[in-house]
């Protein structure tokens, strides 16, 4: 069986579906010439290591543990919801012997259930981005699976997106099973019985902050409802990529317009089912560039070869163990393997054509804010709408960062929006301006280049410069301009 009672009322995937088999070997005891292995390929999924990271962190950092997920047989976290959800659709009779398996996917989960369809006889049909690496594609293949790629850039409503493409296929195929794990109760399910319990026994409950990035939302979901549920007073804290709708909705309750960006699964450009904000204590942006950067020095001074999504939880962790101290342990999510983004992040030449490693010279936001320094000017939620255009007029600014009582980032407020909500009378001067703040966008760090802020400009938005959770600068496309022309001279 896949599942069993486990420790406190919980339920996981235990060590069984391995049992001690007898070989032909001479050997003074029958104990000698036995082995523990698996019955087949499925139930070596989970049971990941934890891994203490010693060189990204600094001496009077907080421990960070990495949960080491691509050590799983698909190499990512996936295998563990992909698994639980085929087995629970089998017991209920959705999925019958010789069936088809339709998903949309960035090639993680789509992994997991290739190797499941593979043990138990299954077809696979996959929809994926046409963003993502070509090993990804090329390795469902190898498994058997029809793979159909479809375009990045389109709506998930659009007809050709990843999403909608799946559900045509579910339709047109008789007795065509979907997982439909960004909306399906049983992806957080997963991770609450199986993954959850899984950290809270390595850690023996020592843990105070569980970092994960956000995705379907199935792992932070489950695996942190379960650890707030089993220790007090930890915190959930998810990373979700600059682009993504998810960091903009749970600081300001309004979704944001979705860009596309590099970093592979994580972020959505939708609100999933599957994400629970009620178990999330914050949520951290990333840019790609933080994202690819973390993972390769993960590569490099740690021994750990993992995936994007991965070097974005860990930029986050490390920062937060600089924030939090010595004596605190956080644990995070590695949820793939670096090994199918040889072709991108982890070469040279990609980061270097993708404007993320910098030429000698080149130029950052840094460069930038030297020669722009000064206080940033805020709005804090629940100010007055006249009180803040007075500020606005007084400083010659036309936006302004909005942040909560405790000095936490939650959105912008522009002259625009302003005006249109007073012309319209969706608001009066002396109302708050919390219904007109609007989502942080073309969040940036010092270390972005000059290449990534000018494709912010083209996007029409000001820069807003980040440093940790703080708010250092804000840059318009006249601070560029300046910034060349003195450069030139």
């Amino acid at each position: 069986m896949f599942l069993e009672d486990g420790p406190a009322g919980g339920w996981y995937r235990p060590a069984p579906g391995r049992r001690r088999i007898r070989l032909g070997l001479a050997a003074e005891s029958p104990q000698e010439a036995t082995m523990d292995i698996h019955e087949n390929i499925l139930s070596a999924i989970g049971h990941t290591p934890l891994v203490k990271l010693n060189k990204l962190v600094g001496p009077n950092d907080a421990t960070v543990l990495v949960k080491c997920e691509f050590m799983n047989p698909g190499a990512s976290i996936k295998d563990r919801m992909a698994l639980y959800i085929i087995e629970k659709a089998e017991r209920e009779g959705k999925l019958k012997p010789g069936g088809t398996i339709v998903e949309n996917t960035s090639g993680n989960t789509g992994m997991g259930v290739a190797l499941a369809a593979a043990v138990k006889g299954y077809k696979c049909i996959f929809t994926m981005p046409d963003k993502m690496s070509l090993e990804k594609i090329n390795r469902l293949k190898a498994l058997g699976a029809q793979v159909v790629v479809t375009p990045t850039n389109v709506p998930a409503e659009d007809p050709r997106s990843y999403y909608e493409t799946a559900k045509r296929i579910h339709r047109e195929t008789p007795g065509a099973f979907m997982l439909n794990q960004y909306h399906n109760p049983d992806n957080i399910e997963a991770h609450y019985k199986i993954t959850g319990p899984e950290i809270y026994e390595q850690t023996e409950g020592k843990v105070d902050y569980f970092v994960s990035g956000l995705g379907t939302g199935g792992t932070m979901s489950g695996a942190g409802k379960y650890l707030k549920e089993k220790v007090p007073g930890l915190k959930n804290v998810g990373v979700d990529p600059v682009g993504s709708v998810y960091e903009g909705y749970f600081k300001t309750g309004k979704l944001s317009t979705p860009h596309v960006y590099k970093v592979e699964g994580i972020g959505e450009d939708m609100l999933c089912g599957a994400m629970d904000f009620k178990v999330v204590d914050d949520v951290r942006q990333v840019d790609d560039k933080q994202c690819f950067v973390a993972a390769r020095r993960l590569a490099r001074e740690e021994g750990i070869f993992a995936g994007g999504s991965a070097g974005a939880a860990v930029h986050v962790a490390v920062q937060l163990a600089k924030e939090v101290g010595k004596g605190k342990t956080i644990v995070v999510v590695l949820p793939d393997s670096g090994m199918v983004y040889i072709s991108k992040f982890h070469s040279d030449e990609w980061m270097r054509d993708n404007g993320f490693l910098e030429e000698k010279g080149a130029g950052t936001v840094r460069d930038i804010l030297g020669d722009k320094r000064g206080e940033v000017r805020t709005a804090r939620k629940g100010d007055r709408v006249d009180l803040v255009v007075e500020q606005m007029r007084q400083h010659g600014i036309s936006q302004m960062p909005v942040l909560t009582p405790e000095g936490q980032a939650v959105g912008m407020i522009h002259e625009y929006d302003l005006l249109n909500s007073l012309v319209a009378n969706k608001a009066r001067f002396s109302d708050s301006i919390d219904a007109i703040v609007a989502p942080l966008q073309g969040v940036v760090s010092p270390d972005t280049s000059l290449n990534r802020l000018r494709e912010i400009f083209a996007q029409d938005n000001v820069a807003v410069v980040k440093e940790g959770e703080k708010i250092i600068g804000i840059l318009t496309k006249i601070d560029l301009i300046d910034h060349l022309h003195r450069n030139a001279a």
